[in-house]
C-alpha cells in the first residue's frame, strides 16, 4: 500500500499541486478503500478521488475494465470540457477580439502562420486531404469535403487547364494530428452532442482555433498565390 501510495504522488503531484482533475480507485476485494481510508495516501489525491470501481482483472485487462465500468463519468466530464471550450471560442467572438478563426480555409492559413493556439475540430469532419502532381512536376495541396469531391474543376490545374495527378487522399483529421504540434498549436476535438458543439458544426463548419494574436485574414487572403484552401459553408 506504502509504494501505491508514493508512486500516485510521484504520478500525479507536480510542483506541490495535483496535476490531475479527479482520480479513479480501481481494485479487486478492498484494497481500493483501504488505500482511500489510509494515512498513508496523499490528502491532495484523496479529494480528488471521484470514484471506485471493482474490477476482476489486473494489469491492462483490469485497467480496460475500469475504463469501462467509469465511461459514465469519464463521458460527462469530457461533456463539461466541451462545453466550456467552445463557450470560450464563442465568448472571443461576442467580444470582437478579432483572435478566432473558423472554417477550413481560414484555420489552415491560421495554423501555417503559427497563430493557432488551439485547434477545436469536429470529431467527424468530413474533409480530406489531397496531394496533386502538377505537369511540372510541383505538388499542389488541396482539402475538400464530400461535395467538392464531385465536382472535376476541383481536380484540375487553374492556370493551365490540365488534369492534377493525384498522389495521396488522406482524412483531414488524420493529417492535423500528425503536424498540429509542428505548427505550435494544442488540438481539441469536440462533437455535436451539447447544443454548443451543434452551434459549432452547424454555424462554423466544424473547425476552427483561437489564436495567440490578430491575423490580417485578408493579408493572408493575397499572399496565398496557389489557392491551396477550399471553403465548406455550403457543405453544413
Amino acid at each position: 500500500m506504502r509504494k501505491v501510495a508514493e508512486t500516485a504522488v510521484q504520478m500525479f503531484i507536480a510542483n506541490d499541486k495535483c496535476n490531475v482533475v479527479g482520480i479513479i480507485l480501481a481494485g479487486s476485494a478492498e484494497f481500493k478503500n483501504d488505500l482511500l481510508k489510509s494515512d498513508l495516501f496523499d490528502q491532495r489525491l484523496a479529494t480528488r478521488v471521484v470514484k471506485t470501481v471493482d474490477v476482476s482483472y489486473g494489469g491492462e485487462s483490469g485497467f480496460d475494465q475500469a475504463i469501462n465500468l467509469s465511461q459514465e463519468y469519464l463521458d460527462n466530464v469530457k461533456f463539461i470540457q466541451e462545453k466550456k471550450l467552445i463557450s470560450k471560442y464563442f465568448d472571443e467572438i461576442a467580444q470582437d477580439t478579432g483572435k478566432v478563426v473558423y472554417g477550413v480555409d481560414d484555420t489552415l492559413k491560421a495554423l501555417d502562420a503559427g497563430a493557432v493556439e488551439t485547434l477545436i475540430v469536429w470529431e467527424n469532419l468530413d474533409v480530406n486531404r489531397f496531394v496533386f502532381r502538377n505537369a511540372e512536376g510541383g505538388e499542389v495541396e488541396r482539402f475538400m469535403n464530400s461535395i467538392q469531391e464531385k465536382e472535376r474543376s476541383n481536380f484540375v490545374d487553374k492556370q493551365t487547364g490540365m488534369d492534377l495527378e493525384l498522389v495521396s487522399k488522406d482524412p483531414m483529421l488524420e493529417w492535423l494530428a500528425e503536424v498540429y504540434k509542428q505548427r505550435g498549436a494544442n488540438l481539441e476535438f469536440i462533437t455535436d452532442n451539447s447544443s454548443e458543439g451543434s452551434q459549432f458544426v452547424k454555424g462554423f463548419g466544424g473547425i476552427g482555433g483561437m489564436l495567440r494574436w490578430q491575423l490580417d485574414m485578408a493579408q493572408l487572403e493575397d499572399e496565398d498565390e496557389n489557392d491551396l484552401y477550399y471553403e465548406d459553408d455550403d457543405y453544413f
